[in-house]
């Protein structure tokens, strides 16, 4: 294999690996579920993108092609996480998980709760 394509593999693997290190430890050390959102969605989904863009780096130069399924798990992840993200703090909201006391914006959370979906707009024709 090449010195170069082995060296940005190895950098982009070990980018990954650094930030699954870090998502997985704000996930066992941070206080409540909300901030421990932060963990899978941020530094996780970082962290699966980077091994993910190494395999493909490795993939696309052993099969001289451009592989297409990493990419493909890599977008679909970078869209999804934060997604899933949002409704789990939704249904911690609805279920009336309280965050620490020291987590500012607490006085909105009522509001928060209350709100309702945008109205539908009429068709126009």
């Amino acid at each position: 294999m090449n010195f170069y394509v082995e060296v940005i593999a190895s950098v982009t693997l070990i980018f990954g690996g650094v930030f699954l290190l870090i998502g997985s430890i704000g996930l066992a050390r941070l206080p409540d579920v909300y901030m421990r959102l932060h963990a899978p969605t941020k530094a996780t989904t970082l962290g699966i993108a980077g091994v993910l863009i190494a395999s493909c780096i490795i993939q696309s130069y052993r099969q001289e092609t451009l592989s297409i399924s990493e990419l493909l798990i890599t977008l679909f992840l970078i869209i999804t996480a934060p997604i899933a993200a949002n409704m789990i703090a939704k249904a911690a909201l609805h279920h009336d998980i309280k965050p620490i006391d020291k987590t500012q914006g607490q006085e909105f959370i009522p509001s928060v709760k209350d709100r309702l979906p945008p109205p539908a707009k009429p068709n126009e024709s």
